[in-house]
């Protein structure tokens, strides 16, 4: 017989699940869990900041990995801090379980001490959650958090634990079985053989490829299906990654700030093959005029995205993997000369407008590419959320799969930072990489004290315009140049902050931009700060609400 408390329990558990890193901050609710933690051999805990930058921290181990990551916050506000990284990881479908502390299940509804109702909080932006009422219930409840986490599409997981359960003892026979994905059910036959008649039948389709195919690994067996029956290949901003940048038949990202000339073929297309992804706006831009006479052949997962925004003629529930897989047997190969002709000038048109700026200006996409060769392709790259993200969507060459970890769905400033540790947390021998702005960076500054803390092999490019960039560019552009409330009046010195916190900080210029390389070899974290004109905007740009059709590509005129 095994003889613990619930806590003791949960940790032994999660040793079971194979965790051996947990993000997290203590407090009076959770301290029973982090008395059995200090007594783990096997788990390591990363202390953070913020429980918002512990939430980040488990996604950027979860996104680098594809396994599941936990963190763990205490009740009241610890849990509400959560939420933000919880909401992010489900529209992103990210696997972290998020294990909160709560009040003495006596006290549950009684206004207690910080006590919130996250189990009700939690209920739309997870895939399931738990509140824990015995001990008992934790062999059952965190096995099956992990296979919640990971079955299907990938996502987050609550299990709230009251403080009494944590202390209440159990004595119990057998461990259960560690959770994992669940078998996914195969794809219908009748479907994928319509599917594969459609394309042998269609003149101009493009494969369509999003983030699903980063979560299955199908990439590879995308590139098959493309290179065997002559079909070019776009990817949205999650799938970047997924398929080498410098395959002859990426045209690489389409939508809002993708390629012109991507979003103007796409238009010609009769068939979309769209696998594991979900018709998002940014994407697709004013859906009722996006790719207008196109079939569309949607493969996803998630059942309820097949219809959702847009009608497919074929829908194929199931592994964008296997799918994909079983489309490559049923398909000879066929030969488009034509239509590939077109995709290969398109991706030989492919540019950027970047408007223009001083000679003593270090501009954005230069430094994106110079950092880009310095690093190398085993570099994880994370990101905050605007302008600076935009350009490194751009510009980066990404040429590995879950290489690329951004916010696409919530857009969430604060990501970067915390989610870099993550993945240099879960990957030691690889380093990152990430690019942030002083707007975002702003929102989780305090996770440097967790960088400096565990002396991880991170460099963070802050590309500092003392402005909210694309929320200025927005107001520049559709908002008749009325700038109010996005520009920073205060400058601030965040290279003494970082050395500050622990971090090796440079300033970086067009005067001494030949220590660059150097900079990035140094083991250990740093922070590489690069003062941009603000003039600088993402170009090209699809106007908020507006078809794919109606880009901006020119002039900053309206920012001057």
């Amino acid at each position: 017989m095994h003889h613990m408390n619930g806590a003791e329990l949960t940790i032994a558990l999660l040793e079971r699940q194979g965790i051996t890193t947990i993000s997290g901050i203590p407090g009076g609710t959770n301290l029973p869990l982090y008395t059995a933690l200090s007594h783990s051999q096997h788990i390591r805990h990363v202390l953070a900041r913020h429980e918002q930058g512990a939430g980040f921290i488990a996604q950027g181990m979860a996104r680098s990995t594809g396994q599941a990551a936990v963190c763990f916050a205490t009740s009241g506000p610890g849990a509400t801090n959560l939420l933000t990284a919880i909401a992010d990881a489900k529209l992103d479908s990210t696997p972290i379980v998020c294990i909160t502390g709560q009040v003495h299940s006596d006290m549950i509804g009684t206004d207690a001490f910080q006590e919130v109702d996250i189990y009700g909080m939690s209920i739309p932006i997870t895939k399931h959650n738990f509140q824990v009422r015995s001990a008992a219930e934790l062999l059952e409840v965190i096995p099956q958090a992990f296979e919640l986490a990971l079955s299907g599409r990938p996502g987050p997981v609550l299990v709230d634990i009251p403080k009494d359960v944590q202390t209440e003892i159990l004595e119990f026979a057998d461990w259960p079985v560690p959770g994992q994905a669940a078998a996914i059910a195969p794809c219908n036959a009748r479907a994928l053989e319509n599917a594969a008649r459609m394309i042998a039948a269609a003149q101009r389709p493009i494969l369509y490829l999003g983030g699903g195919v980063v979560s299955a690994d199908a990439g590879a067996t995308a590139c098959t299906l493309a290179e065997n029956n002559d079909i070019p290949m776009v990817t949205t901003m999650m799938a970047l990654g997924a398929i080498r940048c410098d395959h002859p038949l990426n045209l690489g990202m389409f939508g809002m700030h993708g390629s012109k000339k991507t979003n103007l073929l796409m238009q010609e297309a009769d068939l979309l093959i769209v696998a594991g992804a979900r018709f998002d706006d940014r994407a697709t831009g004013k859906i009722g005029e996006f790719c207008p006479q196109a079939n569309v052949i949607h493969i996803d997962i998630d059942a309820s995205e097949i219809h959702k925004l847009r009608s497919a003629h074929i829908g194929v529930h199931g592994d964008v993997g296997e799918a994909l897989t079983q489309l490559n047997t049923l398909l000879p190969q066929h030969s488009r000369p034509e239509w590939i002709g077109q995709a290969k000038q398109a991706r030989r048109d492919t540019s950027t407008v970047v408007a223009l700026t001083g000679k003593d200006q270090i501009r954005p996409f230069e430094l994106i590419r110079d950092i880009a060769e310095h690093v190398g392709e085993q570099a994880f790259i994370a990101t905050d959320v605007g302008q600076h993200q935009m350009w490194t969507a751009q510009h980066y060459p990404f040429c590995r799969n879950r290489h690329w970890l951004t916010s696409g769905g919530l857009g969430t400033m604060g990501f970067g930072l915390p989610t870099a540790i993550g993945a240099a947390l879960a990957n030691p021998e690889n380093p990152v990489v990430c690019f942030s702005g002083d707007g975002s960076f702003l929102m989780n500054i305090q996770e440097l004290a967790t960088l400096a803390q565990e002396q991880l092999n991170v460099k963070i490019i802050l590309l500092d315009n003392q402005a909210l960039g694309l929320v200025r560019q927005q107001q520049s552009l559709f908002y008749d140049n009325r700038l109010f409330a996005s520009e920073f009046a205060q400058a601030i010195d965040f290279v003494a902050i970082a050395q500050g916190f622990g971090i090796k900080a440079m300033r970086l210029t067009t005067t001494n931009a030949d220590t660059l390389a150097e900079t990035l070899q140094q083991p250990g974290p740093c922070l590489i700060h690069v003062p941009i004109d603000r003039r600088e905007m993402v170009f090209p740009m699809v106007p908020p609400g507006a078809a794919n059709t109606t880009m901006l590509e020119g002039e900053c005129h309206a920012c001057a």
